[in-house]
């Protein structure tokens, strides 16, 4: 992560940063909304990213759901500050079925070392 682009410029840097992720390219996940506090992230239906029922596979929907969370939180960091995950919890209240999946990331508070966050799929 390079700390040459501006802190009122969160777009760009979650943008530079999720092009660096080889997940999301191998998923074909996009960024769809970025904003101070929150991130949407599409991702388009692929039977090949399905369980044996033809839902989402789980595994694929928390992912998309951590870099949503990550990158909520990450717009609202500073020039050469960065963002890991340190817990992550997911509920399944339906299967995943449909056309697009779209994971949205809120930013729900900020101290100095932690910012939780609130994913949606």
């Amino acid at each position: 992560m390079s700390g040459h682009q501006s802190p009122s410029d969160p777009a760009a840097r979650v943008k530079a940063s999720f092009a660096q992720q080889s997940i999301m390219r191998l998923l074909g996940a996009g960024l769809d909304v970025v904003e101070p506090g929150r991130v949407d992230i599409l991702l388009p239906y692929r039977a090949d990213l399905c369980q044996q029922n033809g839902f989402l596979h789980a595994g694929i929907s928390t992912t998309i759901a951590d870099s949503a969370g990550g990158y909520a939180a990450f717009t609202l960091f500073g020039p050469g500050e960065d963002v890991l995950t340190s817990e992550f919890k997911m509920n399944f209240l339906a299967p995943a079925k449909g056309d697009r999946f779209v994971a949205s990331g809120r930013a729900v508070s900020y101290t100095h070392l932690t910012l939780p966050t609130t994913p949606y799929v």
